[in-house]
């Protein structure tokens, strides 16, 4: 509300008069005011609570990823005067079970997860980061230690495989679309040894020590873990690189009422314009978020169809 214009009377006017003039104009201004809704009026209970659930997957350790975002979600609930409860997902894979199971409201999710869960739930995308570099997507990578010498399918034969999860985009999907450009029809037989680590860190620290041939993980990780030790860039070979997928976005349960879906999103897409907002998004290497829909996963499906998987009737564990 604008500040109040200051009145100057006339000096010949009574003072009784004057004190009525000001009475008249406050209890419009009060009106006014009591017009307005209260900062939370409109915002419904959410699951019989004022207690909103958001999930965070492993794309580091969950300790690393949850002290990463904590920040952010303390600052959505002071602004919406609604409590956030962090939920660490420990798998990709089982997000859907776990959407469900948990009573999750909504996640922040890779793309082949948030995929999933737009096929699978009718889930509703909001917002998604963007970088300093101007870029709102991340792609996969494939890498071996350069002085290993591995390129061809034959070179490969044999060799260790580390993998993220089989519900990532850069830690699955690309590998197989990998494996398949260099005739390798099952990876399962063509590897001595294969194994799931669970996040991109760990995909990415396991062929830098040596403990696997050659791996997969996202570059937003990649570089990310290059930053605190330079080995990875020195040591480390990208062989092949996926498309483009939409960045990690918050994804909201269909069901949620649609003025806290709206509060939410506008709380994210504006943080960017106040200093406090500003430095928090800066701690966690995002300028701004910006609208994101179901539009923008079209490349997770062209990808997985390119390889034979159905996101429809995928399933994780038998897949």
């Amino acid at each position: 509300m604008n500040k109040p214009e200051i009145l100057r009377f006339p000096p010949k006017v009574s003072n009784l008069f004057a004190r009525l003039q000001v009475f008249s104009l406050l209890c419009l201004l009060l009106t006014a005011c009591n017009q307005q809704a209260p900062p939370d009026a409109g915002l419904p209970p959410v699951t019989g609570s004022r207690t909103l659930k958001i999930g965070l997957v492993p794309e580091q350790d969950i300790f690393v990823q949850k002290k990463r975002y904590e920040p952010l979600l303390a600052q959505l609930s002071r602004e919406l005067r609604v409590d956030i409860e962090i939920k660490m997902l420990p798998r990709y894979g089982n997000i859907i079970d776990k959407f469900h199971e948990l009573n999750l409201d909504g996640a922040f999710l890779g793309s082949f997860t948030g995929t999933l869960a737009i096929e699978k739930l009718g889930v509703e995308p909001l917002v998604r980061p963007q970088y300093d570099d101007g870029t709102s997507t991340y792609y996969g990578m494939i890498f071996v230690r350069k002085a290993s010498g591995l390129r061809t399918a034959n070179d490969l034969r044999n060799k260790r495989l580390v993998l993220v999860d089989k519900a990532t985009t850069a830690g699955y999907l690309l590998p197989l679309a990998y494996f398949k450009s260099l005739g390798i029809v099952d990876y399962k037989t063509w590897f001595k040894e294969y194994y799931f680590c669970g996040n991109h860190e760990d995909a990415i620290r396991d062929v830098l020590s040596g403990e696997a041939d050659i791996g997969a993980a996202k570059n937003t990780i990649f570089y990310q873990v290059a930053k605190a030790d330079h080995r990875v860039l020195k040591e480390l070979e990208i062989l092949a690189v996926s498309p483009h997928v939409p960045a990690n976005s918050l994804i909201v349960r269909r069901e949620l009422p649609d003025n806290l879906k709206q509060a939410l999103k506008q709380q994210l897409l504006t943080m960017h314009q106040g200093e406090k907002g500003r430095q928090l998004l800066a701690d966690m290497q995002i300028v701004r978020f910006i609208e994101t829909s179901v539009q923008d996963y079209q490349p997770v499906r062209d990808y997985a169809a390119s390889i034979g998987v159905d996101l429809k009737t995928y399933d994780y564990l038998n897949n």
